[in-house]
């Protein structure tokens, strides 16, 4: 007898629940009704693909409402931008395996000493995605360097571009309005832009932003308008009012870098992760 995938268990575990509440409601973030070959967003995030270090992040990330705002539904093409270890890849795989797709695209900076300290993380990314076909088969790997695109589809066929705690490392590498420029090209009109970032207090240097990593929302906004983009909507689901924004060592700081070792680290771990801006933008229907 052929031993069932775990995407098979979640299957029939998941009809068995949609069957036994069929009268109640939910949420509709949370309703567990869908068709037998998708996997809800719910159980995406409830999954066994996702490590134990990345679940207990999610008070601080908040993924289902924050997915939910940017409208993302499971039969989207989507790219994700920078994606780091693969927090959100984990959702998102298994989430869009059935009727979506989804691409990931590395950011390899432009600085050749920089992309090879980044290098082993990537590489780190791709076997991650290798070891687990049952869950990640369907992900096409790209990238992203200096403002381009590249192994992630046609141009203007992308309904959504995702990006999290990203900008300032843009900023940084003086990337950003070309990136913007690429995700506008890489959206069909009507796409739409999700952008997650630390959120700098009103009228922060761009010295500073690119010291403490922490970047305005005015700046996010004007740099997005300046590629084509219109703001469509602003979400505080992941705001920190505790968070103050003026530590030793910037943002990272903060859990989970804790960048000041065991210095001070139950105050900073009471302060949980950086208050964090939440916007969406929309590619115009005009656009093109």
């Amino acid at each position: 007898m052929n031993v069932p995938t775990r995407r098979n268990a979640l299957r029939r575990c998941a009809l068995a629940i949609a069957a036994s509440v069929s009268l109640t409601v939910f949420p509709s973030v949370f309703q567990v009704t869908y068709a037998a070959d998708s996997v809800s967003l719910a159980d995406a995030i409830a999954g066994p693909q996702r490590s134990d270090a990345n679940r207990a992040r999610d008070i601080y990330r908040h993924p289902a409402q924050t997915l939910t705002f940017f409208g993302l539904t499971d039969r989207q093409t989507v790219i994700e931008i920078a994606p780091g270890a693969g927090w959100y890849t984990e959702i998102l795989a298994p989430y869009l395996h059935a009727h979506g797709k989804l691409y990931e695209a590395p950011y390899i900076e432009s600085d050749a000493t920089s992309a090879a300290h980044l290098a082993p993380m990537i590489d780190r990314f791709r076997q991650k995605l290798a070891n687990d076909p049952a869950d990640y088969s369907g992900v096409t790997v790209g990238a992203l360097q200096a403002g381009r695109l590249t192994g992630v589809g046609a141009p203007g066929t992308a309904d959504m571009v995702l990006t999290f705690r990203n900008i300032h490392n843009w900023i940084k590498d003086g990337d950003l309005d070309a990136n913007f420029k690429a995700f506008y090209k890489a959206l069909k009109p009507g796409g739409v832009l999700g952008v997650e970032e630390h959120r700098a207090k009103p009228g922060t240097s761009l010295a500073q932003t690119i010291v403490s990593g922490y970047v305005t929302e005015d700046f996010v906004i004007e740099h997005a308008r300046a590629a084509g983009f219109e703001l469509a909507g602003r979400s505080e689901i992941n705001s920190n009012p505790r968070d103050t924004k003026d530590y030793p060592k910037g943002v990272w700081t903060l859990p989970p870098t804790y960048a000041e070792g065991a210095t001070d680290r139950a105050r900073y771990a009471a302060i949980g992760e950086s208050d964090r801006m939440t916007l969406r933008f929309v590619k115009p229907a005009a656009g093109h």
